[in-house]
């Protein structure tokens, strides 16, 4: 009898085990926080975006100068800000706004700013996918062997540069963090500018991939303010942020930075 009891519960602990472990494995779109705000087609930034320049006209012409002319930042500090910046998601972007911020920016110790713009990351995802995929706009170094700050790799071959995700992720996040922090908004948005540009000092986008993704994160940042949900986050974020004890960001980062980003 005993036996049969002790199999018995043996069973049920390994049942419990297997539901819990099943509902640790679960898909992470399955949760709430990390939902986009926005419907999906609710911004359609096609309809918003000019077109990107055509090949022949005067302001390909131009992008084609700009993309030339920052291949000679190879090996400057600018080159290396430009590779620093190449990674991003939330704990990327917040490191990237640190120095602007004048704070540390810790997804652990900002829980509610990091769901925030992880469900925000989403929104940036779709949006810029469906441009992307109606402009249909090869990258600049295709074609060519120059000097990128990255790997050339498949994938980026094959992926569209209109308008850059990295430059709308960076602005649609600058516009929350100047939000959440009005005192820091010039040094926050410059920020984002510069990590935008990064994309054309590395050599996968074209300046005007870079406008459109700003205009782009402008535009979706301004129908996340419409978003009820979106602003009960945001308060909530704000709050938070008072809250929050303030670390000082690595000074030598900062230095790094702002000798990379001045004229």
């Amino acid at each position: 009898m005993r036996t049969g009891r002790a199999l018995l519960a043996g069973v049920r602990l390994l049942s419990a085990a297997l539901v819990l472990s099943a509902a640790a494995l679960a898909p992470a779109a399955a949760e709430p926080a990390l939902r986009p705000y926005l419907a999906d087609g609710a911004l359609d930034a096609a309809a918003i975006l000019p077109p990107p320049p055509k090949p022949g006209s005067a302001a390909h012409a131009a992008d084609a100068a700009t993309y030339a002319a920052t291949r000679a930042l190879a090996g400057t500090p600018r080159w290396a800000l430009a590779t620093a910046d190449i990674p991003s998601g939330i704990a990327a972007l917040l490191g990237h706004f640190s120095c602007p911020a004048g704070r540390r920016l810790d997804p652990a110790r900002l829980p509610v700013l990091a769901g925030l713009l992880a469900r925000v990351r989403r929104d940036v995802v779709t949006v810029v996918r469906d441009a992307k995929a109606h402009f249909a706009r090869p990258r600049p170094h295709l074609g060519n062997d120059a000097l990128l700050c990255g790997p050339r790799s498949r994938a980026l071959d094959e992926s569209l540069a209109y308008p850059s995700g990295h430059a709308t992720e960076g602005w649609t996040f600058g516009l929350v963090l100047a939000a959440l922090m009005p005192e820091r908004a010039a040094p926050v948005l410059a920020r984002a500018r510069v990590y935008g540009e990064s994309r054309i000092v590395c050599g996968v986008h074209w300046a005007s991939d870079v406008e459109a993704g700003r205009l782009a994160g402008s535009a979706l940042f301004a129908a996340l303010i419409g978003d009820a949900a979106f602003r009960v986050d945001l308060e909530r974020a704000r709050a938070e942020f008072a809250a929050a004890a303030t670390i000082p960001p690595d000074p030598a980062v900062c230095a790094r930075e702002d000798a990379a980003s001045s004229p």
